[in-house]
């Protein structure tokens, strides 16, 4: 009897938990950024959300879900952490091609560039916290349940061209970045451009990652200004983790 109370409990507050994030929607903005960037056939199943206030400075790229389509199933501003209050300064420009791989998250107040050559791919149930900052202007993918903590910025480019002082040799400005499979990076990382990591690695916070970590292989712990192998065989528990994210992330 207790097991079926508390299944019923579990059952009843899925639904709550869901009923609030329908709520939360912002189905002017929802509405028309599916109609204009899909077909009818995928529009209709409205498989974008956003959340609360943003500005759409620029759309005319070009998205692609690859997998099943589901209502809800990628949550521009979805309000799955602890911080309740959007500031209202989510600002979305899409010039290049995005491609979602199945449920993805951002949480409020993002912020998304990319440019007209730009290629980002974010992987199911990959995500950004609050406060994030994505920027592509070359390559960037991040790896199915690829996390990122709130104030994280991923910025495949440096913006200006360096060079060397003496020789006058010129740096190139962009590199590909790609973030493995099961990655999990607390508040405050920094993703800059030619950074790789390998699965199962999780990024300490306040981190400034600039390098390629796959030679140490998975299940590694990585952290500090720049960052460094800090211990091997440690991971997220992902396995114990899987469910509670599929149940309370995806929006079905």
């Amino acid at each position: 009897m207790i097991d079926v109370l508390k299944n019923i409990y579990r059952k009843l507050r899925s639904f709550y938990h869901r009923l609030q994030l329908y709520y939360s929607v912002n189905w002017i903005k929802t509405l028309y950024f599916n109609f204009k960037k899909f077909p009818y056939s995928i529009a209709k199943q409205l498989p974008v959300f956003f959340y609360g206030k943003v500005k759409f400075t620029s759309i005319t790229g070009t998205i692609k879900i690859e997998g099943a389509i589901k209502s809800g199933m990628i949550g521009f501003g979805q309000p799955y952490e602890l911080n309740t209050i959007h500031k209202g300064i989510a600002e979305i420009t899409i010039l290049g091609t995005l491609v979602f791989k199945g449920h993805v998250q951002l949480g409020k107040d993002y912020f998304i560039y990319l440019g007209e050559n730009g290629h980002c791919e974010l992987g199911h149930m990959a995500s950004l916290a609050s406060n994030a900052k994505l920027i592509c202007m070359e390559y960037v993918v991040l790896g199915d349940y690829a996390r990122f903590g709130s104030e994280s910025q991923i910025m495949d480019t440096n913006f200006h061209q360096m060079m060397d002082s003496i020789t006058g040799e010129k740096f190139k400005i962009t590199a590909p970045i790609s973030i493995g499979n099961y990655n999990y990076a607390a508040s405050r990382v920094t993703v800059l451009q030619g950074t790789k990591t390998p699965d199962f690695c999780t990024i300490g916070s306040s981190s400034l990652c600039t390098a390629d970590y796959t030679a140490f292989g998975s299940n590694i712990f990585i952290g500090g200004i720049p960052a460094k192998l800090i211990k091997t065989n440690i991971s997220r528990d992902w396995e114990g983790e899987n469910e509670n994210l599929e149940q309370w992330l995806a929006v079905l």
